[in-house]
């Protein structure tokens, strides 16, 4: 390599030895507000290729320098980054092992080095939010606001600290900051559906439902918030009921049935509308129909009560005989005309009713009670005391409860919405010895 620079050098100085032989006139230079000076043309072009040469020797030494102290500074950066990143792992570590006090210390050091690092702010409001001391939180999350007011996750933390401090328009405030920066963010949908829940806003909550449902990704999440809308366009219907928009209310009722006509309450519902209008008759026309589309004894109760107070038991007693000649072998279908007997103290129908059932096997505290009572109106003391006895020993109170069919849960009070797991249409009848009816 030497060699060859050597050869080149040479090549260069033989070259400039020619080029001064064939230039050897002189040059006049005039100064600008100065004076004229004369030399030979080889030593301008000789001054020229130096002071570019020099030229250039400025331009990379600061180049050079310049990328010397780049690169010195990146790798401070890089020594403080990687000193940060330790200290939030070991942060991290610590809140794992439920060590607050520890990954407090790890986080302030962390703001120490860099005062503006968002996830050790995050963090040190949570463990403040955890300790129930909001107003230090809200301090770390306005710090980490004011760093990034775009990022979801400050504006998340915000908003479970409003949640928590009971400020629930200013986490919906932020819930709508949140989905203005990311209009598919399902987590914050969800958020906002349960505000306007709570709230009763179920026409807001309608809309943010069909929204939810758009951007669900899954079939089986499609499915779920399906039930969802079915459930709160229910709600809506309901509160409208209650607030004397019977129109409201009838069409609500009616989109719910186009779209599921097995959706039970919304058949309830329908016939509350109709009894508001003062149309009994229609509306116990609509339930006979409705039980006839869905075999809902839930609604065959309903239609049982309204029957009972306009007077004609008689209607149901042959609505009953119908289906028990399609379903022979349906003791739960039996037991409530047993039921209904009683109710109507045909004691004779009733007796003979539950006989039946008894004589078939099955095991239910509620009728071996009804039977008790029954000997006992037969004047058989004896027979009516091995009934109750049955009873007591089964340690379960007579109760025809209604039973989720999603969660288990037993209420003696029916609703189209399980209070326990918060499904809607799930409440079927529950009674011991013969499962759900």
């Amino acid at each position: 390599m030497g060699k060859i620079a050597i050869f080149i050098f040479i090549l260069f100085l033989a070259g400039l030895g020619g080029f001064a032989y064939v230039n050897q006139e002189i040059t006049t230079i005039k100064i600008p507000f100065g004076g004229a000076y004369e030399t030979p043309k080889i030593a301008l072009i000789l001054f020229s290729c130096v002071a570019g040469a020099l030229a250039m020797l400025v331009v990379f030494t600061i180049r050079d320098t310049k990328r010397f102290i780049d690169n010195l500074q990146y790798q401070r950066r890089q020594k403080k980054e990687a000193r940060v990143q330790e200290m939030y792992s070991k942060a991290l570590n610590a809140l794992l092992a439920h060590n607050e006090d520890e990954a407090r210390g790890s986080l302030e050091s962390i703001l120490a080095e860099e005062p503006k690092h968002l996830d050790a702010l995050l963090r040190l409001g949570d463990i403040a939010s955890s300790e129930e001391d909001y107003q230090k939180a809200m301090n770390f999350y306005n710090k980490a606001f004011a760093s990034n007011q775009q990022n979801p996750e400050v504006l998340f933390s915000l908003e479970n600290l409003a949640e928590k401090t009971g400020r629930w328009a200013e986490a919906l405030d932020y819930i709508e900051k949140i989905i203005d920066i990311d209009t598919d963010n399902l987590s914050a949908l969800y958020k906002k559906r349960a505000i306007l829940e709570r709230d009763e806003k179920w026409g807001e909550l309608v809309d943010v439902q069909n929204t939810i449902l758009k951007h669900e990704h899954t079939e089986k999440d499609r499915q779920r918030e399906q039930m969802n809308l079915l459930g709160y366009k229910y709600e809506y219907g309901r509160y409208s009921l209650e607030r004397g928009d019977i129109e409201k209310a009838k069409k609500l009722f009616k989109i719910l049935l186009r779209l599921d006509v097995d959706f039970v309450p919304a058949h309830i519902g329908l016939a509350e509308v109709m009894l508001r209008e003062s149309e009994s008759e229609d509306a116990v026309d609509f339930l006979e129909k409705s039980y006839d589309q869905t075999s809902s004894l839930i609604i065959l109760a309903r239609l049982e009560d309204l029957l009972i107070s306009i007077g004609e038991p008689a209607r149901l007693i042959r609505l009953y005989g119908n289906s028990l000649s399609k379903k022979p072998q349906n003791h739960a279908l039996r037991f409530l005309l047993g039921k209904l007997y009683y109710r109507l103290e045909m004691i004779d129908d009733a007796f003979e009713t539950f006989s039946y059932i008894d004589a078939s096997g099955m095991a239910s505290p509620e009728l071996y009670q009804i039977m008790g009572d029954l000997y006992l109106r037969r004047n058989q003391c004896d027979k009516a005391a091995v009934e109750f006895k049955k009873a007591v020993d089964m340690k379960i109170a007579f109760r025809l409860p209604y039973w989720c069919s999603a969660c288990g849960y037993l209420s003696q009070d029916w609703s189209g919405r399980c209070s326990s797991c918060n499904n809607w249409n799930t409440y079927t009848f529950k009674l011991h010895g013969a499962g759900k009816i």
